[in-house]
């Protein structure tokens, strides 16, 4: 399974070498996180139901914190060397001096994805799929994650949406309290 994992990552990693598609993935990798958390963010002051709007971005956010958690616990117990630290892929960002799986950018953008498709947000939760997944190839790209790298990340991302939908629940007292800020 490893060298079917580091040979799709090795391909993936083989399309950088050109300066405006690495300066894309680049700036994809780097910030698209952080512009998903502000777009999420921004939406608390949108749409009809408003309420619904907030309690769904709420979970969104609980599920983001979880996803991140449970990573936090893997690492415990998983210790994977880097892509580029194995000679398998060149990198075009600084090197991060962390484990490798599972990959917090997948685990937190497919978190967002999820939490808003959990939570009857179709157009958003799709906007962000597509968000998702071009953040989760750029992470291979750039060369500092393996395919199944991100694949957990997905993995542990959406798990944590599922979690939050089933204990997170709309009009409990501290939802009430949450959604009516601002």
């Amino acid at each position: 399974m490893y060298e079917i994992d580091a040979t799709l990552t090795g391909w993936i990693n083989a399309l950088a070498g050109d300066a405006f598609p690495d300066w894309i993935m680049v700036c994809v990798s780097a910030y698209g996180v952080p512009l998903l958390v502000l777009v999420v963010a921004a939406n608390w002051w949108s749409g009809p139901d408003r309420l619904k709007t907030r309690h769904a971005l709420v979970a969104t956010g609980l599920a983001f914190l979880l996803g991140l958690g449970i990573n936090q616990i893997i690492l415990l117990f998983i210790d994977r060397i880097r892509p580029y630290d194995a000679c398998i892929t060149h990198l075009l960002i600084a090197p991060s001096g962390d484990p490798s799986f599972p990959s917090d950018h997948a685990t937190a953008a497919f978190a967002i994805a999820a939490g808003l498709l959990l939570h009857s947000m179709p157009r958003r939760g799709l906007a962000f799929l597509a968000a998702a997944l071009l953040i989760s190839i750029s992470r291979v790209y750039v060369g500092t994650r393996y395919v199944s790298d991100v694949m957990g990340g997905a993995l542990t991302g959406v798990l944590a949406a599922f979690l939050i939908k089933s204990l997170y629940k709309p009009q409990a007292a501290l939802d009430r309290f949450i959604t009516g800020v601002l």
